[in-house]
């Protein structure tokens, strides 16, 4: 069976994950203002300690990066399956994919030294590379 595209709605929400993980930090202390989310952290800014500060930032920056990379994987999946890519290279594909994303973000959200910051790049790196297979293998079985 093919489970390509409904990873794609697997991805969106493993982008939106670290969001709402960020939500539960700004509502722990006052309710989160949602009329004006984009400008939340001036006022979170007065009222978290600068740890639960630094965690909100860093997971709101994981949500917005595994939003930017969400259409380049979608396209190598549809991509994949447009060119007859064989469906358990695919679906394996996708499977690496969330998984690498999944620990990119918890690398992403919990990560505070430099030292363990190249691990998230890994784990980054890893879901590209994962995405550039996609595109490589549909082009190889489009020009055979």
């Amino acid at each position: 069976m093919n489970y390509s595209i409904y990873s794609i709605l697997a991805a969106w929400l493993v982008a939106i994950l670290p969001h709402w993980y960020a939500i539960s930090i700004a509502n722990s202390k006052h309710k989160f203002d949602n009329t004006n989310p984009r400008h939340a952290t001036q006022e979170l800014e007065k009222r978290l300690t600068k740890e639960e500060l630094e965690t909100y930032k860093r997971a709101e920056a994981a949500q917005q990066n595994g939003f930017e990379n969400l259409s380049f994987f979608a396209c190598g999946v549809i991509a994949a399956n447009y060119a007859k890519v064989p469906v358990g290279t695919i679906n394996f594909l996708c499977f690496c994919y969330l998984i690498s994303r999944a620990i990119y973000n918890v690398l992403y959200i919990k990560t505070t030294t430099l030292q363990y910051s190249y691990f998230r790049t890994i784990t980054f790196l890893t879901g590209i590379i994962i995405c550039f297979t996609l595109f490589i293998k549909a082009g190889n079985a489009i020009n055979q």
